[in-house]
């Protein structure tokens, strides 16, 4: 497949530079809309196994970090951890400098988390933009004052004006879906030094009986309700409809007016690759197409040090496949993590 003529300059620039130097900074030229690019995660990024701080998965060029939360009532702050429901076990750490982004302790909050990638944006003004995926693990707990609208509130106490949010694809559209099948997305250029936040359902909230208002309805509900109220401004996430299906998996939701507030999708790459389903789909229409595992796709590669011709050949046949982002546990592979591809 084609590859930008960004990608070789990129590359190359890549090679040339120290981790810390940030190989996720694009070149002027790197201006192909949101929708029409496919870039390259890191999976469970907050992970001291993955980075030792969170901020070098950011100078290694991930496009997208994944945070795994879990509200605490008790204090009012989301944790984040893979397990630990009630502390934190990653590489964030709490700093307004760039320079305190490598130093000091670890195990913060999901604020310092989203702090961290915030203030290394201000110091890498035309790197980005940066997915975030921020795995809710036991869902949202409305009734303890941890619900869609004080997550907004905390995301924007912890990332200022750093956030692309869904009004700003919105415009003067009704709906999202309308303004995606519009391809009103901006450009990567013009989304430097932004991140873009997407939320999905937890593990444990999906395998709780007792919890029937999963992440995703309650927070595209919660969406609709604000556009209605003309405060559509508030919202700083894109809710995600989680696994791979063939055709248009919103059709799930059985409240049918929620469904054009699901813009982004995120399931297994080789449920959608091997499992034969057509995701044109998903390009044809301008949605966000966020492919994990990448290295399961058939034939399987290494999931953490495949060899870099290997990691970049699974990469394009994901774009060739509509990703707009192939997510997988690549941490040192610093000359495919930056890749910008084009999509389809």
């Amino acid at each position: 497949m084609r590859i930008l003529k960004v990608t070789f300059a990129f590359l190359a620039a890549a090679l040339l530079i120290s981790p810390q130097a940030s190989a996720a900074e694009p070149t002027a030229a790197d201006t192909p809309n949101l929708a029409q690019a496919t870039t390259v995660g890191v999976h469970n990024t907050y992970s001291p196994d993955a980075y030792g701080y969170l901020a070098q998965s950011l100078d290694a060029g991930t496009s997208l970090v994944e945070l795994d939360a879990w509200d605490d009532f008790l204090t009012g702050h989301w944790q984040v951890s893979h397990d630990n429901p009630v502390g934190n076990d990653n590489n964030c750490v709490a700093t307004s400098t760039a320079a305190g982004l490598y130093s000091g302790n670890t195990n913060q909050d999901l604020g310092a988390c989203l702090g961290d990638i915030r203030v290394w944006l201000a110091a890498h003004p035309t790197a980005g933009p940066i997915f975030v995926k921020i795995e809710l693990k036991a869902g949202f707990q409305s009734t303890y004052g941890m619900g869609p609208s004080q997550l907004d509130s905390y995301i924007k106490a912890n990332t200022g004006n750093a956030v692309f949010r869904p009004a700003d694809l919105l415009g003067s559209y009704s709906t999202l879906d309308a303004a995606a099948q519009a391809n009103a997305w901006p450009s990567r250029s013009a989304l430097a030094g932004k991140m873009i936040i997407e939320v999905i359902p937890g593990t444990v909230e999906l395998s709780n009986p007792t919890d029937t208002l999963h992440t995703d309805i309650e927070y595209a509900t919660y969406l609709k309700n604000l556009y209605a109220s003309g405060n559509i401004g508030n919202a700083m996430v894109f809710p995600s409809v989680l696994g791979a299906a063939s055709g248009d998996p919103r059709t799930q939701y059985s409240d049918t007016s929620i469904r054009p507030w699901f813009v982004f999708f995120d399931g297994d790459a080789s449920s959608y690759i091997d499992g034969g389903i057509d995701t044109s789909w998903y390009d044809t229409n301008h949605y966000i197409l966020i492919m994990t595992d990448a290295q399961s796709v058939s034939p399987a590669i290494s999931d953490t040090t495949p060899t870099v011709d290997e990691a970049t050949a699974r990469v394009q046949l994901l774009a060739a496949h509509h990703a707009s982002v192939a997510s997988s546990d690549w941490t040192t592979l610093n000359t495919v993590l930056p890749l910008v591809l084009p999509r389809g």
